[in-house]
């Protein structure tokens, strides 16, 4: 399967742009997994996790957000977040 595009953004910065096989999203209306293919979505954040997998059965990396946007589309996932920490 193909990667999935994943940029995170907050209003100071470009936190990250790579492609990556999934990333765990903290949605107020429950979390869920986007990899490449998903159908299009928006959604508010929660405070929570980011999970990313780099690869299939892989280890995730998990990086801090609060508030903010998630929207996956065309480009892949695009977060954007008020605050994001590692």
């Amino acid at each position: 399967m193909a990667d999935l595009h994943f940029e995170l953004v907050t209003p100071e910065r470009l936190v990250r742009s790579e492609d990556v096989y999934m990333v765990v999203v903290p949605g107020v209306e429950g979390d869920f997994g986007a990899m490449a293919g998903h159908a299009p979505v928006m959604t508010v954040l929660k405070d929570g996790e980011l999970k990313i997998y780099k690869t299939a059965g892989g280890q995730p990396e998990s990086i801090n957000v609060a508030g903010g946007f998630a929207e996956v589309g065309d480009n892949g996932l695009t977060v954007l977040a008020e605050s994001a920490g590692e």
